[in-house]
């Protein structure tokens, strides 16, 4: 008699690539939990580390480009979208330097966390996409832990302005994530060159790029050149693999790596506010995420064009 396995009708191949998506998606986190280390690491004004890290990615992914042949898109309603987002995410990349350079990390990335939470609240106004009430309930919570952040920032100083940054860029990214959905056939690497032109161009007429110390120019073209360019390419090609919702778990490492990277290397540390506000966030985002999945387990992943 013959016992056949309730596994032996799945495709190997599926175990595979699942495997694969989450090889490459752990990869390109690892690499992005860099990011506010080596801003800290550049020691310079926030219009300098916007400048240079701007330009640096916009000529690296526009080689990209000409070497994966990826084009703007012909249709003018493709062109608007193209720009809007290219336009934000220009803006995110300022909003995230100054808010590493006048906060603490761990704040930055916790606050940042919220990001998804304000993309269910644009999906529903813009898209009229349903909102969930466990998504609700994570919103509420996470509003109550970013609360609690900012109750621990010194607002006798730059620092609270640094979690304003924090969360205006969790709530930009929020809507630049709306609009990548409504969008999804935009190639990205464009998008990301204009972007980085963008970002370099807003913070230009008060950065002085030529002035920075040697030591700097390293750090910076280790941001532009590799990490940034290869953060986005592996982070974008995880969806291929991996439904969206896997994708967004790994982008909670990111919150946990990038303090220890910067406590590890500067001796930065995490206040108490920030452990509990940011442990709020992570557990209502990580709860809503894991009911989703059990939800739809089998949902294939939209692709990204990359």
């Amino acid at each position: 008699m013959s016992v056949t396995s309730k596994t032996a009708s799945v495709p190997l191949g599926h175990y595979d690539d699942h495997a694969k998506g989450m090889l490459i998606a752990a990869c390109g986190i690892l690499v992005l939990s860099f990011d506010a280390l080596l801003i800290r690491l550049a020691d310079s004004t926030s219009y300098n580390v916007t400048f240079w890290r701007g330009a640096l990615t916009c000529l690296t992914t526009a080689l990209l480009c000409l070497c994966w042949r990826q084009r703007w898109p012909a249709s003018p309603m493709f062109w608007l979208a193209g720009i809007a987002i290219a336009s934000l995410y220009g803006v995110n990349t300022w909003l995230f330097v100054f808010s590493i350079s006048h906060t603490s990390t761990a704040n930055t990335v916790v606050i940042l966390a919220s990001a998804p939470l304000f993309a269910a609240l644009f999906s529903r106004l813009l898209l009229h996409e349903r909102v969930l009430r466990r998504t609700l309930i994570a919103i509420g919570v996470s509003v109550i832990g970013v609360m609690v952040v900012f109750a621990g920032s010194d607002s006798a100083n730059s620092q609270s302005m640094g979690d304003l940054a924090a969360l205006l860029l969790a709530a930009s990214m929020g809507m630049m994530f709306t609009l990548l959905r409504r969008f999804q056939d935009l190639p990205r690497l464009p998008i990301i060159a204009l972007a980085g032109a963008i970002a370099a161009f807003i913070s230009w007429p008060l950065a002085t790029p030529l002035t920075l110390e040697p030591a700097s120019y390293g750090w910076l073209a280790l941001m532009g050149l590799i990490q940034i360019p290869l953060a986005t390419i592996l982070v974008m090609t995880a969806p291929r693999y991996l439904p969206s919702t896997e994708v967004s778990l790994f982008m909670l490492l990111e919150t946990v790596l990038g303090p220890i990277w910067v406590w590890l290397a500067l001796g930065e540390t995490t206040t108490i506010h920030t452990l509990l506000g940011g442990t709020a966030i992570l557990g209502a985002i990580s709860v809503n995420t894991w009911l989703a999945l059990r939800k739809t387990p089998g949902k294939a992943p939209h692709g990204l064009t990359t």
